[in-house]
């Protein structure tokens, strides 16, 4: 490898088992530009397939498997309660990332003695512009079912997908989250979808955006807030570099990489036609196919692509490579190129040793 990896325990599988979906979102990746796709779902002989393929590629590589489960709304895949079963009995800890529509006291039960730890949810502005992206009565839906993923003893995962249309919104966001317990809560940019290139924010007002909702969480965990702030956009590491929050440990090593964008490093990508994917936000990232080859083979050779960190044009000049290097899938949204400059980030010169990025 052209990098040595910071090798974490939990390898994550993004593991989309079924296209169906009770909604139709504007940013949708799946059906963006064409309503009238061909929905695919996994057998479960596939999905047995599956797994066997993953394990037998963190038994190579020393990892242990983490799925998160998805879609579309994954409950509507027919073989979905046979899989959870499958988990359960290999204790494999799994995500599920779904939609509200299909959730009762009674699913959620049989979801926890299955295992599940976490259930994400999404909300992507105020009941109005939620409702605009997915569909009316949506906002509603997701709140009512939070107190009963936590009731089942499940924890509440909020995830908001930012764009220009709901950046405003982000502090009455964070607000609804508290006010209903979210035990989790994060949110990462658009990635653009067809003939989009930009998400109409620009870098500046970005990082004003992230001032204020730093401002909020600190506030919030300052009176023993409950709620988990992830800050998962790596712009965060800059935004806290520069506040002085975060250092570049004293120890770091030349070579290794550290956090930022898990392609490559971490996290794959598996659609229900078997199709595996860098990172689906990703759109041009398709590797292979894990019905055709050995997932171990796979990460060594198509995938390593996904792992030349000096071919990055701004980041790889920058101190914080190992660290940060933005959203590679924003920036491939608006230029096609992975490695391109990411469109929100602010920085314009390297720290230490001065040289412009």
């Amino acid at each position: 490898m052209n990098n040595l990896i910071n090798q974490k325990q939990y390898f994550s599988f993004q593991w989309h088992i079924t296209d169906d979906c009770d909604q139709r979102c504007k940013h949708c990746y799946i059906f963006s530009g064409n309503e009238k796709k061909k929905t695919d779902s996994m057998s479960l002989e596939q999905m047995h397939d599956v797994i066997a393929n993953c394990e037998d590629f963190c038994k190579i590589y020393n990892r242990l498997p983490y799925f998160y489960i998805t879609g579309g709304d994954p409950i509507l895949n027919p073989d979905f309660w046979d899989l959870m079963k499958i988990l359960k009995e290999k204790k494999i800890p799994f995500t599920i990332l779904g939609n509200p529509f299909h959730l009762n006291e009674y699913v959620l039960k049989r979801l926890k003695e299955y295992g599940l730890l976490k259930y994400q949810l999404s909300i992507d502005g105020m009941r109005k512009t939620h409702d605009w992206f997915r569909k009316k009565g949506s906002f509603d839906e997701t709140l009512k079912k939070i107190p009963l993923i936590k009731n089942a003893g499940i924890k509440a995962v909020i995830m908001t997908t930012v764009s220009d249309i709901n950046i405003k919104e982000l502090p009455d966001i964070i607000d609804t989250v508290v006010k209903y317990g979210v035990d989790i809560f994060s949110f990462a940019r658009y990635c653009p979808t067809d003939d989009d290139k930009d998400i109409k924010i620009s870098p500046l007002e970005y990082k004003k955006m992230l001032a204020v909702c730093d401002k909020k969480f600190k506030e919030y965990e300052k009176k023993g807030c409950s709620t988990y702030f992830d800050k998962k956009d790596h712009l965060w590491t800059l935004y806290e570099y520069e506040n002085g929050e975060f250092e570049i440990p004293g120890d770091a090593k030349e070579g290794i990489i550290y956090g930022g964008c898990n392609a490559g490093n971490c996290h794959i990508t598996i659609l229900p036609n078997g199709d595996i994917y860098a990172c689906r936000r990703v759109k041009n990232s398709f590797v292979s196919n894990i019905f055709e080859d050995r997932l171990a083979d796979v990460w060594v050779s198509q995938m390593e692509e996904y792992r030349e960190y000096d071919r990055f044009k701004k980041c790889k000049k920058c101190e914080l490579k190992a660290w940060c290097r933005g959203c590679p899938a924003v920036a491939c949204a608006a230029s096609k190129d992975f490695y391109d400059i990411d469109p929100q980030c602010w920085k314009t010169k390297n720290n230490i040793t001065g040289e412009e990025l």
